[in-house]
């Protein structure tokens, strides 16, 4: 039961992330009155999805990812060609439907040659019928049916290009704003949660205990205040006491610890930890803590966006410069299996773990890298000083390649990390 708890957990971390970032380009994109043709979560087979008001809302297997596919932004229409022989449904004198296959079962409708068309601009169809060539409106949410599929229409000011460069950035920008967002929110949840540290605290209370190691094997638990180390008082300084232990790598130490209202010794032997200097009893100190106000949750909640962003960053340059090993990378399976090891710690450490996961989802998107939102940003910078947008073609070709090439990193760090489950 506890494995299938946590991961619902982690499958929910990864559906709540992504789905806020996405909601983030889809509610802008409303805003400035592009069509939105689908909002998608995960990438394979679908698993469910249903439509409504003009979009269509879609469920994938694999949940690594997710996209909002606006109108314009890539070739999605059947271009219909004056002298095609087509079919339209009318309601209200305009046109709502228009066939372009399978002509002769098309029942209460209209047939004829195409003598002129226009669906992105002025909105109208002319049609040769028998001889007696009629023009018709086009509803601008009308809708072409082929080969069993149906395509809303999408007039030129429902288009993404349609819009200012000021609208479309928001609209791209909005993912990774959604993310800072929510990371920042997480971040404040966790601190609810957690508390603040005591301002001068008197005691060191024992935290984690961590399995297998010295600590592990006393009569110590979670919650024990340490009062001496070897006769000497330790009071509120955690790092007196880490010193001491660090010193004393494989001698026996006599504690007193206080439980309640119950005072004993104890015989602890700290070891030597490999890639560490000095002794190791594995427990984590842990700080009296107090609620914090409103004001002190979006305070500490500003502190751990600096410093995670810091720490991220850090990370990048390391890739940069290779100061890395290839063990060190993960992609999705490792996210996905940390996720899992940190669910099994308690909703507190995953809450704080989902906030760095957020921050780091909006920071990466944006990279000015290909196929990014970043990157989308950077042509649309490009677009605003010179007073035109790029080619389209040319920018096409550039997402096209740096999606080819993430496509190739993620399947090689996805190698890597089913390699490294298989050697244990």
């Amino acid at each position: 039961m506890e494995m299938v708890q946590v991961i619902f957990l982690t499958v929910l971390v990864f559906f709540v992330i992504v789905t806020v970032h996405e909601w983030g380009h889809f509610y802008f994109a409303k805003r400035a009155g592009i069509l939105v043709r689908e909002f998608a979560i995960g990438f394979g087979p679908k698993l469910f999805s249903y439509t409504k008001n003009e979009t269509r809302y879609t469920l994938r297997l694999l949940p690594i990812g997710g996209y909002v596919r606006m109108a314009g932004e890539d070739p999605e229409i059947v271009q219909i060609q004056p002298g095609q022989t087509i079919a339209v449904r009318l309601a209200d004198e305009a046109v709502t439907y228009l066939y372009l296959d399978q002509l002769d079962s098309r029942k209460n409708v209209i047939r004829g040659e195409v003598e002129e068309i226009d669906i992105e601009n002025e909105l109208f169809v002319k049609l040769n019928v028998d001889g007696d060539v009629q023009r018709y409106a086009v509803h601008p949410q009308a809708m072409m049916v082929t080969k069993g599929q149906e395509t809303q229409i999408a007039p030129k000011n429902r288009q993404f290009g349609s819009k200012t460069v000021g609208q479309r950035a928001m609209s791209i920008f909005a993912g990774p704003m959604m993310n800072f967002i929510l990371a920042f929110v997480l971040f404040g949840v966790y601190i609810q949660m957690m508390g603040i540290p005591v301002e001068n605290p008197t005691y060191v209370k024992v935290g984690e205990i961590t399995a297998g190691m010295p600590a592990s094997k006393v009569d110590l638990k979670p919650g024990d205040i340490i009062e001496t180390v070897n006769g000497i008082s330790i009071g509120a300084d955690s790092e007196k006491m880490i010193a001491l232990i660090l010193d004393s790598a494989d001698k026996p130490m006599k504690w007193t610890v206080l439980r309640g209202d119950r005072r004993f010794e104890i015989e602890i032997t700290p070891v030597r930890v490999e890639g560490a200097e000095g002794g190791k009893v594995g427990i984590v100190p842990e700080l009296p803590t107090r609620t914090a106000s409103i004001g002190e949750t979006l305070r500490y909640s500003g502190k751990a966006m600096v410093s995670s962003t810091k720490t991220i960053f850090e990370g990048f340059r390391k890739l940069i410069f290779g100061e890395f090993k290839l063990d060190d990378l993960g992609g999705p399976v490792r996210t996905f299996e940390m996720t899992g090891q940190i669910a099994k710690q308690g909703i507190e450490k995953l809450t704080f773990w989902a906030a760095i996961l957020s921050l780091y989802l909006g920071i990466f998107n944006l990279l000015p890298i290909p196929a990014l939102d970043g990157s989308r940003l950077v042509f649309l910078g490009f677009e605003a000083v010179r007073g035109r947008p790029v080619d389209p073609n040319r920018e096409s070709i550039v997402h096209f390649i740096g999606f080819a090439m993430l496509m190739l990193l993620m399947l090689a760090v996805t190698y890597n990390d089913i390699l490294r489950l298989v050697k244990g």
